[in-house]
């Protein structure tokens, strides 16, 4: 499918890297959705544990959902009991799930 869209308005400025962009967001959604159900928590659980509501959980899984926060991110990895770790280039920044140091690695 994406190979016809592609086709249709790959000439279209921005295209690329708009659907660039929609990826990113489904994987982190997704990625989120995953770690939630390994750990055997509903979305009402993870909202609890992370000191927010269902609905938000919700919205973060969701692929369409563009305001996320990295306060936002943290709570759901703490409240996962997993580290959150964001890259830059070639340099990582690792927040641990629990409230101890950061570390900075490459």
């Amino acid at each position: 499918a994406l190979e016809i869209m592609d086709a249709l308005w790959g000439h279209e400025p921005g295209w690329k890297e708009g659907i660039e962009a929609e990826r990113r967001k489904f994987a982190l959604g997704e990625l989120i959705r995953e770690c939630r159900e390994e750990c055997g928590f509903t979305q009402i659980q993870l909202a609890r544990r992370a000191g927010t509501s269902q609905s938000a959980i919700a919205r973060i899984e969701d692929a369409d959902y563009e305001a996320l926060k990295l306060e936002t991110l943290r709570k759901v990895a703490a409240a996962l009991d997993v580290p959150l770790t964001i890259g830059l280039g070639a340099k990582a920044v690792r927040i641990p799930a629990a409230k101890s140091r950061v570390r900075v690695g490459a």
